[in-house]
């Protein structure tokens, strides 16, 4: 019956996912005629890495936002706290707002929201007395190292088999596709979001 195959055409789909003929089997989004079938199919290979490595990722955070209960902004949130926490500076309300992509009103429910968890600590900023500072507490950012941070930290294993000369390209790479797909003047991009700021962090 059709529905028995259905496991079967799923897995063979997801395998093919980021396959460039896959995705644009007549060329309307990318010119391949003057690029080998050969090229072609190792830039799919690459293509397919890149797409296994934010698969790994999502993965990676879903199993973070499980354990410490908490929805994606606030774990971005809390890694913000962490890194300037390390970085010896220190954390506003307002910088939180900018680095989230979210309003004051919704930064101040998010701080509201994991203050209450025993995540955060709202104290006095030592210069500025109109702005308060924010601080991770212990805790929390012992628990966070421990899972999810020692879990991304395995990177850097990757990073440091590659030779300087290896690591020189991929970050040429790295950078010149993130220039590439990174939003401008699209008209489409700039849509107004019909879901709020609260929905995005449970």
């Amino acid at each position: 019956m059709w529905f028995m195959q259905v496991p079967e055409q799923r897995d063979e789909v997801a395998s093919r996912l980021y396959e460039v003929i896959a995705s644009d089997p007549d060329s309307r989004l990318i010119d391949r005629s003057t690029i080998s079938e050969a090229d072609v199919k190792q830039i799919s290979e690459l293509m397919t890495a890149l797409g296994a490595l934010r698969d790994a990722e999502q993965v990676i955070s879903e199993a973070s936002q499980r354990y410490m209960q908490l929805g994606g902004t606030d774990m971005r949130a809390l890694h913000y706290l962490i890194v300037a926490g390390n970085s010896g500076l220190i954390a506003t309300p307002g910088a939180i707002a900018v680095h989230l992509g979210i309003s004051s009103a919704s930064t101040t429910k998010l701080l509201d929201r994991l203050e209450r968890a025993g995540h955060v600590i709202r104290s006095p900023h030592p210069t500025d007395r109109r702005a308060l500072a924010i601080l991770i507490t212990p805790e929390t950012h012992e628990a966070a190292m421990q899972t999810v941070g020692r879990q991304h930290a395995k990177r850097f294993h990757a990073a440091a088999r590659l030779t300087p000369a290896e690591r020189e390209v991929v970050i040429r790479f790295l950078n010149d596709m993130t220039n590439e797909i990174a939003l401008g003047s699209e008209s489409w991009s700039h849509a107004e979001s019909k879901i709020d700021d609260e929905t995005h962090s449970n």
